[in-house]
């Protein structure tokens, strides 16, 4: 996409921002004679704080908000692009983008009212007691997902699996991270999760995947034929599929004898962890198909009864016993 592609809906939204809050100062410089605007709400050190400077904070604070979301989905994406960032690194570079230009926008708008930071030391000193106490999970959480962005064990886009649910990481807030399960299920996990407990993520640093199918093929069958089935599955599914990798090759792996079956495997090594779903059951298909036009019989358990008669004057003595 071109550049000029790419700014005219980014500067089209930024005027339409600006016009809409260029009306609102209007109104601002309008009503700046009445006293009701300029009347003191509370204080805050040696600071009144009426409606006209809140009003000016809130505005500086959106006006940071609505910009870094503009820069974030406008002109960062063509850079990400340049440099072939994968969604994960995208994703960390926009939220610490986010959170900079945030907090700067608020100590700007405490500023510009007119209010002393250091006023706020008292009321940071109370607030630092209430996250060690009542907020010490919220806090917790919060600092766990600065430490999910930096060190990334876990990062947007990864397929991970959660108390044996797989899904795929959708966002990393706050306090908490998103995962979409192939349900289309959302799970909402605490960020202090993924750093306390046991996680598999089978997208972290190489994405490739060993894929096993298990298959059993009755006693009596010819086992070297049955591994050159399995193989020619492999090159038929690789051939119509590009998430399966040439290197590592493909490998039936002869488990051993069953109580019903002699039990092989057929590992295959997938390049997307994405597509072990509709992997894993197009080869299933496949090797149904392939041992049935092949006459290679997939057992199943069996039990047998054995049924042993009874001899008559046995039977005779029985029934009198038992009349």
């Amino acid at each position: 996409m071109r550049l000029e592609q790419r700014l005219y809906p980014a500067m089209l939204s930024l005027v339409n921002w600006m016009t809409t809050y260029a009306l609102l100062v209007l109104l601002l410089f309008y009503f700046s004679d009445s006293k009701w605007m300029f009347r003191e709400l509370f204080s805050i050190g040696k600071v009144k704080v009426s409606l006209f400077l809140i009003i000016i904070a809130i505005l500086i604070i959106t006006f940071a908000n609505r910009g870094s979301k503009i820069i974030t989905h406008y002109i960062f994406p063509p850079i990400y692009e340049r440099y072939d960032l994968d969604r994960g690194l995208r994703f960390t570079f926009d939220r610490v983008f986010y959170y900079i230009i945030m907090i700067i926008a608020f100590v700007i708008s405490l500023t510009t009212v007119g209010i002393d930071l250091s006023a706020l030391t008292v009321f940071a000193g109370v607030l630092g007691v209430g996250i060690g106490f009542g907020m010490q999970n919220i806090a917790n959480n919060f600092i766990s997902g600065l430490i999910l962005l930096f060190e990334r064990p876990i990062k947007v886009g990864d397929r991970v699996i959660v108390n044996d649910v797989i899904g795929d990481i959708e966002r990393i807030n706050m306090r908490a991270t998103i995962i979409r399960t192939l349900d289309n299920e959302h799970i909402i996990m605490p960020n202090s999760y993924f750093l306390e407990q046991e996680v598999i993520n089978r997208s972290y640093i190489d994405q490739r995947l060993r894929l096993v199918i298990p298959v059993g093929v009755a006693y009596g069958s010819d086992v070297e034929f049955v591994r050159e089935l399995l193989y020619r599955v492999a090159d038929d599914e690789k051939k119509e599929s590009a998430d399966i990798l040439d290197e590592p090759q493909p490998f039936v792996n002869f488990l051993g004898f069953g109580s019903s079956s002699l039990d092989f495997e057929l590992f295959v090594w997938l390049s997307n962890p994405q597509s072990v779903i509709e992997r894993k059951s197009s080869l299933n298909f496949r090797i149904n198909r392939t041992f049935e036009e092949n006459n290679i019989e997939i057992p199943f358990p069996q039990r047998d009864l054995h049924v042993r008669s009874i001899d008559a004057d046995l039977l005779n003595r029985i029934k009198k016993n038992n009349p």
